[in-house]
């Protein structure tokens, strides 16, 4: 098995460098290349919805991004054991009527000492905004601030 780095046990440097890949994978919008850190037999609770393994995550991924259009994503480290991390997010994107949403969210993320997750639980919520009031727009710029929590 191949290792993907940074692996546990996590230092705040080593979690906070998953949280920016996982960030940067998320925004890539591609369910296969995000299913390449997950575990074969992952498994997810992502709202209501409960997945398992990289079949499961492509499929929810590719229905997820084919509803939640022009999709950004930023994610922070919210804390961090040996092998867990939290992570506090948030996200914007259209449905397919126009109407523009924000969603908050928290994940708790385990790992394999591969450094692959194996387990991810997400809590989100959305609110519904105007195009106007959008602060997400593209990736991430190296000088950018925390995205403020409202």
């Amino acid at each position: 098995m191949t290792d993907r780095p940074p692996l546990p046990p996590f230092t705040a440097e080593t979690a906070a460098a998953k949280v920016q890949a996982a960030e940067d994978a998320w925004n890539s919008r591609d369910p296969e290349r995000v299913s390449l850190a997950y575990t074969e037999d992952s498994v997810w609770r992502n709202r209501d919805t409960f997945v398992t393994g990289r079949a499961e995550i492509v499929d929810f991924l590719t229905a997820k991004w084919a509803r939640e259009l022009d999709y950004v994503l930023r994610k922070s480290l919210w804390a961090f054991t040996d092998d867990r991390i939290a992570v506090r997010f948030q996200y914007e994107w259209h449905d397919a009527d126009g109407q523009w949403w924000r969603s908050y969210g928290n994940e708790n993320w385990e790992f394999d000492g591969h450094g692959l997750m194996r387990r991810r639980e997400a809590s989100i919520n959305d609110v519904p905004i105007t195009e106007a009031e959008r602060r997400l727009t593209g990736p991430r710029t190296p000088d950018e601030p925390e995205v403020p929590l409202h």
